[in-house]
């Protein structure tokens, strides 16, 4: 995700920006590239982005925690890994957490933001520059949000290609090909989202929209939901990605 994001900056943002790899990852001639903290001595950054798994930052997080500027702001994008966490190893910082999703990387992602007590208007304003480049922002006044949005947003790209790949391989047992399959359920996904982010009609009058009576999408839509298995599915599914989503604070 951090690279996804990069990506994104690079492209669409005003930003300079300096990355720490110890792997050696090879990094876009824009980009300052070093390998630890050892190579940063005496340089103090306005943003310092935390893009590392939450298990590792209270290893990671003191080598750094001192070349934040006075004035300065964490983000950080771990999951799970709580302020007040954070600020344990940083002291009384500025912090925003962020929760982003994958499609962050063409600019229609659907990201949550908190900011901590510590955070001033101008540093909130500052993140929102950055991260306006990666879609839809949604501030929430608690980290509790964030992990509620993480279950429907953040993970959202996986149950839609999860649906996407059943419905291809139920094409395909029609008798189209893979290619065939994957294109009429991709293009079908996107112009139906489109054509409900253009109206304010309740997805249930779209839905009933595309059914007659005793029709081809009436049995289907029998099928899918019948006795609300969907329904039920789909809510069993954002419980259990926020049940676990809380297990990592």
């Amino acid at each position: 995700m951090g690279g996804a994001l990069l990506a994104r900056w690079l492209d669409q943002a005003d930003f300079k920006f300096t990355v720490v790899s110890p792997s050696g990852r090879q990094m876009p001639n824009e980009v300052r590239c070093v390998g630890g903290p050892e190579e940063l001595a005496g340089v103090e950054f306005d943003l310092i982005i935390l893009a590392v798994k939450p298990q590792v930052i209270p290893t990671v997080l003191p080598q750094y925690s001192g070349l934040l500027a006075a004035d300065g702001c964490f983000i950080s994008m771990a999951a799970g890994f709580a302020a007040a966490s954070i600020e344990s190893i940083t002291g009384e910082k500025a912090l925003v957490r962020i929760m982003p999703n994958m499609p962050v990387q063409i600019g229609k992602g659907v990201s949550a933001l908190y900011a901590n007590p510590h955070c001033s208007t101008r540093h909130q304003q500052t993140v929102a520059e950055l991260m306006a480049t990666t879609g839809q922002l949604i501030w929430v006044d608690n980290e509790d949000n964030i992990d509620r949005l993480t279950a429907i947003a953040g993970s959202g790209p996986g149950y839609v290609f999860e649906i996407a790949r059943c419905w291809m391989q139920a094409g395909q047992s029609l008798g189209f090909s893979e290619p065939e399959a994957r294109e009429m359920v991709l293009r079908t996904l996107a112009g139906s989202v489109e054509l409900a982010l253009s109206s304010e009609a309740p997805l249930s009058e779209l839905r009933d929209g595309v059914v007659s009576k005793n029709g081809t999408t009436a049995a289907g839509l029998s099928a899918l939901n019948r006795d609300s298995s969907l329904d039920a599915l789909l809510q069993q599914t954002v419980e259990a990605a926020y049940a676990r989503a809380v297990e990592l604070r």
